[in-house]
């Protein structure tokens, strides 16, 4: 009978120890230590939280923060543009002089002609300052439809004697004088229209490309003119400007630096005056996307 207690003493010592080295063992990430179980911390945990009761268990989870919803319209307002402006120029000049807007007053100031046209492209500027623009998610924030409101501004700087005026119907000539500044000012209302292409939705650091259209409308022409004969004079009257401009558009970004593009489709002036110029534009845009 002794060895029969022995015997069933001797199991229900091995069971028990053996029960307890598998429930440590279950678990590669868990350690036991005295009456403590610890459970190893994951990597990459964002924040963690500690129970402990009757100083038997140590229980760890961890809870990952869920990242950001996107809003499917975002808007950024007040964006800056500063570049050069340039046109080509496809005016077939002996068709335009035998027309009614060229001009010529005194035979020693010459007919207009092309060279009347010359820019000084060093100084001839567009500047563009859009109210807003907004962007608006299509495909997972990947391809986005830009549009918004805004004022460009054209400033065609000549190097020659051509002059712009309204008295009473617009035309064009070469004046008498020199002049050590010579402007022509043009300024649209304008809603442009671009597919958005961005290759990183969730950097501002990657690339993105847009391209589209613009619709202008003509708000403002004017001749701006100074010599030592005369001071400063300013001219103003649409000069015969188209009304509406449509352009082709384009925008490239890597990181925070963006570059714009604009190609007018139709032409500077309207086909009265036989003038075929069609205004383009390169600068920098300043631009949070």
């Amino acid at each position: 009978m002794k060895r029969l207690v022995c015997f069933m003493a001797v199991i229900l010592i091995a069971g028990m120890s053996f029960a307890q080295t598998d429930s440590s063992s279950t678990n590669s990430d868990t350690v036991k230590v005295g009456n403590f179980i610890i459970i190893k911390k994951n990597k990459g945990n964002t924040s963690t939280e500690s129970v402990t009761k009757n100083n038997f268990v140590n229980i760890e989870y961890t809870a990952s923060r869920r990242p950001k919803r996107k809003n499917n319209i975002s808007t950024n307002w007040f964006i800056f543009d500063l570049g050069f402006a340039n046109y080509r120029d496809n005016t077939d000049y002996s068709s335009a002089q035998a027309g009614s807007y060229f001009k010529t007053f005194r035979p020693a100031d010459g007919p207009v002609n092309q060279n009347s046209y010359t820019l000084n492209t060093g100084k001839s500027s567009n500047v563009n300052i859009w109210f807003f623009m907004q962007k608006m998610n299509l495909i997972k924030h990947v391809v986005n439809l830009k549009y918004g409101l805004g004022l460009e501004m054209y400033n065609f700087r000549y190097d020659s004697r051509i002059s712009f005026r309204k008295d009473p119907v617009p035309y064009v000539y070469n004046d008498s004088i020199s002049f050590s500044k010579n402007k022509l000012y043009v300024g649209y209302l304008t809603v442009p229209f671009m597919l958005n292409f961005n290759t990183t939705p969730d950097s501002r650091r990657g690339l993105s490309f847009s391209a589209g259209v613009s619709a202008g409308y003509l708000v403002d022409s004017r001749n701006k003119q100074i010599s030592s004969q005369r001071g400063k004079q300013k001219y103003s009257g649409d000069f015969n400007m188209e009304p509406w401009r449509l352009a082709a558009i384009g925008e490239i970004g890597l990181g925070p630096v963006r570059l714009y593009g604009s190609y007018s489709i139709n032409r500077l002036q309207q086909a009265i005056t036989r003038v075929e110029q069609f205004p383009y534009a390169v600068g920098i845009r300043f631009s949070n996307w």
